[in-house]
């Protein structure tokens, strides 16, 4: 298999044939997001593409799972996507899973029929980075869209029959009452797009950002562990419809922490709410242990 620069997937994917369809993002403007800055965006030809998938049966045998990086594949002509995962069920016969992530604005540019085509096809795993339902937040991060579009977004996903995964960051607002604004409008928009999972992850600085920058300038204020304990546990309470799986494991947060909401809210606010009160930070991971 061939790669260019640096890979990067949803840690579910752990176990997923990584194809990359596209050198970098479509929209790469995100100012805490650090992907992908050593590459120029551009398509792969359908033969180079072709020819890796040949590579990966000659050498992985039959999989189950792939995952079409990088940071955007759902930009690609439909056409294009249809022949490649009509190459990669021609190539893997027990292939059960395509996934891939999803910007909203080249979600938005697909038709409901392109949409429901690709997830007929077998692409139907959507990781979409929604990072905040705030939208003045949205577009101090230069997300590229505002509250309405990346909802509608998810919810073209939800139409088209895909399995959407929602994506948050914790503390993307930084210290004070916009904390507390941000975790409410995320409850807020992950009700009404109604995801099957929710994936929180805690935002850090990379040297290089924008909003590394803006923390070193004093612009934005880091939440403490705690603090982002507090922004969890707003969500939670906020969160409203049943059967949302939360995720909420990735090596970026402080305290690990899955269920499934409503069923076992309970417990999670308990655990939530016994370390805030106590102030027990030897509960929470050691800043020397969290990654990105």
């Amino acid at each position: 298999m061939r790669y260019e620069g640096n890979i990067f997937r949803p840690f579910s994917e752990a176990d997923s044939y990584l194809l990359q369809c596209t050198i970098g993002c479509s929209h790469n403007k995100c100012t805490f997001c650090a992907m992908y800055k050593d590459k120029k965006y551009r398509v792969r030809t359908i033969s180079e593409i072709k020819e890796d998938i040949s590579m990966a049966k000659k050498s992985m045998g039959d999989v189950q799972k792939v995952f079409l990086c990088d940071g955007d594949a759902i930009d690609i002509e439909t056409p294009m996507l249809l022949e490649i995962l009509d190459e990669l069920k021609k190539a893997f016969p027990s292939l059960r899973h395509v996934g891939t992530y999803v910007g909203p604005q080249s979600i938005l540019r697909k038709s409901m029929d392109d949409l429901k085509a690709l997830a007929a096809a077998g692409l139907k795993k959507g990781y979409l980075g929604v990072e905040t339902g705030d939208d003045r937040l949205l577009r101090e991060i230069n997300k590229g869209v505002g509250y309405d579009e990346m909802l509608q977004a998810g919810l073209n996903l939800n139409e088209a029959g895909w399995n959407l995964s929602s994506m948050v960051l914790l503390g993307l607002a930084g210290r004070g009452p916009r904390s507390e604004e941000h975790a409410v409008a995320t409850a807020k928009i992950t009700n009404e797009m109604k995801p099957q999972y929710l994936a929180a992850l805690t935002v850090t600085p990379v040297p290089g950002t924008v909003f590394y920058n803006q923390v070193q300038r004093g612009e934005i204020e880091l939440l403490t562990p705690l603090e982002t304990l507090r922004e969890m546990k707003i969500i939670f309470e906020n969160i409203t419809i049943d059967n949302l799986k939360f995720v909420g494991v990735h090596a970026s947060n402080y305290l690990p922490i899955n269920g499934t909401l409503q069923k076992d809210k309970k417990k999670m606010l308990d655990l939530i709410n016994g370390i805030l009160e106590s102030e027990n930070t030897g509960m929470l991971k050691p800043e020397s242990m969290r990654g990105l």
